[in-house]
């Protein structure tokens, strides 16, 4: 079982980290509250979760433990899988996903691509009783800070972003016309915002 990876961060974008340890180079899925994290680093450390199946065999990292531990609480949930999951997480800061568990509030939890009414009550319900606001919310990534600017052309942005969404499962075509859109109203947004915000709209 791999518990983290520690090296040379080779290749970055906003689903995926490529990590080279001694030699050999680890790709993991990552959210955009990790990608917020490590972005503009030469190494990093991730946490690493391992999805094993018959026809694949993937990793997930984490910029925390804290991310990787909701992260697993949400794939224990009936119906969630380790993509959905990770939609989430890029959607909602820990933060934001641990208050919005507390509170019950299952509107705002619908708001992400791919989950019901019936599947936000369903993670409601599973996991009010097990997340600690206190221990996870203080130490998750914001990704608001000053740390996550991009200094790269609008075009670049909108290349990348699109690239993102279009790895999450969207159509180009669809994410295309709202990451255009998204720049045309705010020029100087920043990537992972951009993606988060397109989240919303898709």
């Amino acid at each position: 079982m791999i518990e983290y990876l520690h090296g040379a961060l080779v290749e970055l974008s906003p689903t995926l980290a490529v990590i080279d340890c001694h030699g050999v180079g680890y790709a993991a899925g990552i959210s955009l509250n990790t990608y917020s994290a490590i972005q503009g680093k030469k190494a990093c450390k991730l946490y690493i979760y391992e999805a094993i199946r018959e026809d694949a065999y993937q990793l997930y990292g984490f910029a925390d433990r804290q991310e990787r531990e909701l992260f697993l609480l949400l794939i224990s949930v009936s119906g969630i899988g380790g993509n959905t999951a990770r939609m989430i997480l890029s959607a909602l800061s820990p933060a934001e996903l641990v208050n919005v568990i507390s509170s019950e509030n299952a509107t705002l939890l619908k708001t992400v691509k791919g989950i019901g009414l019936k599947t936000a009550q369903r993670i409601i319900v599973d996991l009010k009783d097990k997340i600690k606001t206190g221990t996870l919310a203080a130490s998750s990534a914001d990704i608001g800070g000053a740390g996550g600017l991009l200094n790269v052309a609008s075009a670049e942005i909108q290349e990348e972003a699109v690239a993102a969404l279009t790895m999450l499962g969207f159509q180009q075509s669809a994410s295309q016309k709202v990451v255009l859109a998204i720049l045309k109203e705010e020029p100087d947004t920043r990537v992972e915002q951009v993606i988060k915000l397109a989240l919303k709209r898709l």
